[in-house]
């Protein structure tokens, strides 16, 4: 088994909606959720590898990619890319629906109308990430290695702060998080908001 980090390509952005899709419930596929399978990585992987490439990296394993990183070094300017140049073409193929649905794919499409903005909490820690790994390259390491990668771009690059949110159910992940530096920094209704400075 030979898994290698590296920096994201163009080519990578299939595996972003497919890794996105396999990991979207709880960790777990979530293929069995969405009516179209590329609506959750429309949301949460995609426009991070368009828009900023520079900041993505993926893992592969055998050559083929089987986890990424993606974020932004700063989430309020990514906010206004992604209404200039990313959710208009989906508000148009994805129509929202004419009653209130609780319905993934549904809430999904609200996503997307409603846009991105970042919580007033980060205001100190300006980047944010998502990570998402397939189970086969979990356990080694990986993990660690690839945020790592991620966090030392950033402060190439003199970005002061970090933040990522995480189900406040998802233990695991929290522990993995909080051994990787991030402390609490404010908490919500279902989730948790961790940051760090650099």
């Amino acid at each position: 088994m030979t898994l290698h980090v590296r920096p994201y390509q163009q080519d990578d952005l299939a595996a972003l909606y497919q890794i996105c899709l396999l990991t979207a419930d709880g960790g777990k596929d979530a293929s069995h959720l969405f009516h179209d399978p590329d609506l959750v990585g429309h949301y949460y992987s995609a426009p991070y590898g368009v828009l900023e490439p520079q900041t993505c990296f993926v893992v592969t394993l055998n050559g083929q990619v089987c986890g990424y990183v993606v974020g932004t070094q700063d989430s309020s300017n990514f906010a206004k890319r992604c209404e200039q140049e990313w959710f208009g073409q989906w508000r148009q193929k994805y129509p929202l629906p004419d009653c209130p649905s609780t319905s993934l794919s549904d809430r999904l499409v609200s996503h997307i109308h409603q846009g991105y903005a970042p919580r007033p909490e980060y205001a100190d820690y300006p980047a944010h990430l998502h990570i998402n790994l397939l189970p086969q390259t979990q356990g080694h390491g990986v993990g660690r290695k690839i945020m790592k990668a991620f966090i030392d771009n950033l402060k190439q690059n003199r970005v002061t702060g970090l933040h990522l949110e995480v189900s406040a159910k998802n233990a695991s992940a929290i522990a993995f998080y909080e051994r990787m530096g991030f402390k609490p920094i404010a908490t919500f209704e279902h989730s948790i908001g961790y940051g760090m400075k650099l």
